[in-house]
């Protein structure tokens, strides 16, 4: 991207709408004005009758979004609170929602990276393609944050608890795992995947898919399900790492020593925003929710200092506080699920 392009390009092609983050040096991370910018096109897309599917892609060779701008966060917070992050969110989570609930296809190409916020301007859509080389992954806890964007509905309702290990590990899958998972519907070849977006041009993605779309590789994933589903249906994150620990498989063993190296805070907010969402009925819901946690988490320590550790200093050695699973109080974890002083994200609850 130079300095006179727009950080998303905006054209049509023939009967196809494309959008393509254009920050390839930032990994096509979201900025609050990218976010705007694929509001407005969605909305004129949906009154143009030219306009027959909607595309994202990411430009550059590394991904589709490595998730918001989490440096940005990290600053605002440092200077002024949070308070433009926390607006930030508000418009993008809308447009989680919006995403959801377009009434024309939106084909999202996970190509390479996909990450936190670009699950969210990917995995609600309603044509999802990975790649082999697709990396997808809810990575919140790392950086002390909460799975946002969706995330909770999405892990909540993967198979079995398959969903409460990539949110607490914060481990990124593959193509054969994303499918596995639901966060993914269709296995498109990185060498096809040009030949794919080029023929939405005049092709149903209905049509395209069945010229460009192939057999996925095997869900590395699948192997684990009995362990995975005994471990993490424990009821709190002690119970989970001790599950992990005395199962004995090597697996289990390193999922447990991942798990322990991110912000406990973080860890046991999340258990608890997943447990929560799978009793939630709507994206929607679960927006409202996530929104609550994400705001908490600007006046928490944690998140500027995972911030610092992984993406600023980028020594990977935070100093979370509190330092221990022991010390996260219930107190604390219920303030994650109060509304915000500048109020609640509101969004309209659907079925």
């Amino acid at each position: 991207m130079s300095e006179t392009e727009p950080p998303v390009l905006v054209r049509k092609d023939g009967r196809a709408g494309r959008l393509v983050l254009n920050r390839p040096r930032a990994l096509n991370a979201l900025t609050r004005r990218m976010v705007r910018m694929i509001a407005e096109a969605l909305d004129a897309w949906e009154r143009d009758e030219e306009v027959a599917a909607v595309v994202v892609s990411g430009a550059g060779d590394r991904g589709l979004c490595a998730g918001g701008d989490m440096r940005g966060v990290h600053d605002d917070v440092r200077r002024g609170g949070g308070e433009e992050s926390a607006r930030f969110w508000a418009e993008e989570y809308r447009l989680n929602a919006r995403i959801a609930r377009y009434p024309k296809p939106y084909v999202a190409l996970m190509d390479g990276v996909v990450m936190g916020g670009g699950v969210g301007i990917s995995a609600h859509g309603s044509v999802r393609v990975v790649t082999e080389r697709a990396r997808v992954a809810m990575p919140e806890t790392g950086i002390g944050f909460v799975p946002d964007v969706g995330g909770t509905w999405l892990l909540s309702r993967a198979p079995g608890e398959l969903g409460t290990h990539l949110a607490l590990t914060a481990s990124s899958v593959g193509a054969g795992d994303a499918l596995l998972c639901g966060l993914a519907d269709h296995f498109v070849p990185a060498e096809r995947l040009e030949g794919f977006a080029a023929a939405l041009a005049h092709s149903t993605p209905a049509e395209a898919l069945a010229r460009y779309a192939a057999a996925a590789p095997r869900p590395a994933l699948a192997e684990h399900r009995e362990w995975i589903d005994a471990c993490y249906a424990a009821d709190s994150v002690p119970a989970i790492l001790r599950r992990l620990r005395e199962h004995g498989g090597t697996a289990a063993k390193e999922a447990a020593e991942t798990i322990e190296s991110k912000s406990p805070t973080a860890l046991v907010v999340t258990l608890a925003a997943l447990r929560r969402a799978r009793a939630l009925t709507s994206l929607e819901e679960a927006l409202n929710q996530e929104y609550r946690t994400s705001v908490a988490t600007l006046s928490s320590p944690d998140l500027v200092e995972g911030v610092r550790a992984q993406l600023v200093d980028k020594d990977r050695a935070p100093r979370w506080s509190p330092a221990t699973l022991a010390e996260v109080t219930e107190t604390e974890v219920a303030r994650h699920f109060t509304a915000p002083p500048s109020g609640d994200l509101g969004l309209p609850v659907r079925s």
